[in-house]
């Protein structure tokens, strides 16, 4: 499945994005109003250079002893990103974000603007019915391969019980 094929992809509120020197003060309050764990910082043109989530509050914020009213977010977020587009499969990025330890993925277009942000609880939600479904496949094809064996068995205890009787019926 592909990542605009998920229904999270289709009904998520707008991606809350800032600038790079935009405090940090605002992006908690933005944040913490709208219960979001992570923000992605944008040039511009819309185009992602970075994410800020509730661990680099902690992290890269408060554990350095820097003002949240006075620190741009460019100092604490995290440059490194990870992008995908929405034709990339769901399968694919959820085992690179769970290989390499991160959380929300932004989502951008042909030009490499910022047109979503995934989270794996996004793609987990997708995960679970998948493997429910494949489990009762297998099973449904492990039986019907076993069905015909099954009859075997069925018959030669049929049979066996017959000549039993046949046989106790002579004596």
């Amino acid at each position: 499945m592909k990542i605009k094929d998920r229904v999270e992809f289709k009904s998520k509120p707008p991606v809350l994005s800032f600038a790079e020197t935009d405090k940090v003060i605002d992006a908690v309050r933005a944040m913490s109003e709208k219960n979001y764990g992570a923000s992605v910082v944008v040039d511009s043109d819309n185009r992602p250079v970075g994410i800020v989530t509730e661990r680099d509050f902690m992290r890269r914020l408060l554990a350095k002893g820097l003002d949240a009213n006075t620190t741009p977010l460019g100092d604490i977020m995290t440059r490194d990103l990870k992008l995908a587009s929405p034709e990339d499969a769901v399968v694919d990025w959820l085992r690179i974000m769970s290989n390499e330890r991160f959380r929300h993925l932004p989502i951008v277009d042909a030009q490499g603007k910022l047109i979503n942000l995934m989270s794996q609880g996004d793609f987990v939600s997708y995960t679970w019915p998948q493997l429910l479904n494949r489990a009762k496949e297998t099973l449904t094809k492990s039986f019907m391969e076993r069905f015909h064996l099954h009859l075997i068995l069925a018959g030669v205890m049929i049979y066996s019980i017959l000549v039993l009787m046949i046989v106790m019926n002579a004596q």
